[in-house]
């Protein structure tokens, strides 16, 4: 949470900070990428008062990790991303005028707010982060990736193939290899017989 008291509500007010802060469970894309829990998210923040508010601008630095969709080999990296969010008195509309009578709640699901002079920042930083982070990361982006057939890492061995086999082939080529001295034993032996009968 973020304290506005020291900004006041006079407009045009100014007040820059520069704060580092424990990332939040699942800060990040889940199962993909992310920042450990706890690990620090440095925030640089100007915040400025405004009629209808307070507006924050800022920029959030922090460390991710995760693993490489090519290779799934670990890999970590900065990111950086830009944020800026208005939060909104709740007795001033989006113009900065006093309301006569309660928002729409449907209005202020769209909304963040001042309460008692405070604010949270955690749910726009977390969504200017995952804007920020790669789908499909990746260690480099020449990875080469995993041999399909033995899965060795490609990067590691850059000469690693395997002898393609036509399927095509393959059938004959197992009925080359069963059993061919018992069937030449055979054609000897029929080969034989037939002489037995023409000498008769």
């Amino acid at each position: 949470m973020f304290d506005t008291h020291e900004l006041g509500r006079r407009p045009g007010a100014l007040q820059k900070m520069s704060r580092s802060v424990p990332a939040p469970p699942d800060f990040g894309i889940a199962g993909v990428i992310g920042t450990p829990e706890g690990a620090p998210v440095q925030l640089d923040l100007r915040l400025e008062s405004v009629m209808e508010g307070v507006l924050a601008t800022g920029t959030a630095r922090a460390t991710v990790e995760g693993e490489c969709v090519r290779c799934l080999e670990p890999l970590s990296r900065e990111v950086e991303a830009d944020f800026q969010e208005m939060f909104s008195y709740h007795d001033a509309d989006d113009r900065g005028r006093t309301r006569a009578e309660p928002a729409d709640d449907a209005e202020d699901e769209d909304m963040f707010f001042v309460e008692d002079g405070l604010f949270d920042l955690e749910p726009v930083l977390r969504d200017a982060v995952v804007l920020a982070l790669p789908m499909q990361p990746m260690c480099q982006e020449t990875c080469a990736g995993l041999c399909s057939e033995c899965g060795i890492r490609l990067d590691e061995n850059p000469g690693h193939h395997h002898d393609a086999v036509d399927i095509r082939w393959a059938a004959l080529q197992g009925l080359a290899d069963t059993g061919p001295a018992g069937e030449k034993d055979n054609m000897d032996g029929a080969a034989a017989g037939a002489d037995e009968k023409q000498e008769k």
